[in-house]
């Protein structure tokens, strides 16, 4: 089969498209052939040698895929040969193997797909997975009549934004460009900002009547996450779910102390907090499934790609200009 494989860490040149031995499924395994393989940040940070839960070198990335089982071991219950699945590597030992023409996988890392669900469509799924988190798990105790999103344009962003809307929630996105913004729109935000020639805090401001945010998803942390607290409404939260500039700096506390009068609060999110509750995974990605199957969510495909070109897709995630999700065909 075809795959990419990484010998060591670095830039994109470092992913190899190459013909590996086919694997077969063991015992509670089923094989998969990909229709569909989701690109996603966690490996771009493995690519690089930066992920906290590495696989071990050398090592096939990918943490998604869509396509179809082919072959089914011994002692597999509840799926056959023919079934349309959404494969997760969360629910493996280690968080790859997808970048691949087939993988073999436990049966309940195989998730069941309704009949005429979109395969391209499922194969986004990851960034669901965690957006269903973060708005559901994560902000936990926060009555959520309006939520920030940065990053909106981005693969979780704008699943988060289309999450927050089934959920009755008020959006307001934040992203980078005017092209991006329009994107955020077009999924059903209230309102759509672009940091780089609007002023965030006065627009949020604006558009929630002075109020503020009952809930802001932050990915970026660094320095600039000590911001969040001048658009948070009364007994509002925080979530940060990522370090695209790094972790937040500590300053971020002098903040909180300086609006202290709305009684702020933040949670540090990982979805690798359920690494050892299966049942937690299996619920939200069921409902996201249903969802899907239903139309009610629908990701924004930016670009489809041969899986040979794997380094391109990561280019173009790494310079920002990506609008939704890259996938990539084998």
């Amino acid at each position: 089969m075809k795959a990419i494989l990484i010998n060591r860490t670095g830039d994109p040149s470092v992913l190899e498209y190459v013909e590996l031995p086919t694997p077969r499924p063991g015992e509670g395994e089923v094989l998969v052939r990909a229709d569909t393989i989701g690109v996603s940040m966690p490996e771009v940070l493995v690519r690089r040698g930066a992920y906290a839960w590495m696989p071990q070198l050398p090592a096939i990335p990918g943490i998604e895929m869509s396509g179809s089982v082919v072959e089914c071991g011994d002692g597999v219950a509840g799926r056959a040969v023919g079934d349309k699945v959404f494969v997760s590597a969360r629910d493996l030992a280690e968080r790859a193997g997808c970048y691949a023409e087939y993988i073999a996988v436990p049966a309940r890392a195989a998730h069941l797909l309704p009949p005429g669900c979109d395969l391209e469509a499922a194969a986004c799924l990851s960034n669901y997975q965690v957006a269903y988190h973060v708005l559901h798990t994560a902000a936990r105790g926060v009555e959520a009549k309006t939520v920030l999103v940065h990053t909106a344009a981005g693969g979780v962003g704008s699943a988060a934004v289309q999450l927050a809307r089934i959920a009755g929630m008020r959006v307001i996105g934040v992203a980078g460009s005017d092209a991006k913004t329009r994107a955020v729109l077009g999924l059903g935000a209230a309102a759509a900002i672009n940091y780089r020639t609007e002023d965030v805090a006065a627009r949020v401001r604006e558009a929630t009547e002075g109020r503020g945010a009952d809930l802001i998803l932050d990915p970026i942390g660094g320095k600039g996450f000590a911001r969040n607290f001048a658009m948070l409404a009364p007994l509002g939260l925080v979530v940060s779910y990522g370090r695209l500039d790094g972790p937040p700096d500590p300053g971020f506390v002098a903040a909180m102390r300086e609006h202290h009068a709305v009684s702020p609060a933040v949670r540090f999110f990982t979805i690798h907090s359920f690494d050892d509750r299966p049942d937690i995974r299996a619920a939200a990605t069921k409902a996201l499934v249903d969802w899907l199957a239903a139309g009610e969510i629908r990701p924004l495909i930016h670009a489809r790609l041969p899986l040979a070109e794997a380094a391109r897709a990561h280019r173009m995630l790494e310079a920002g200009e990506v609008i939704g999700k890259i996938v990539m065909k084998p």
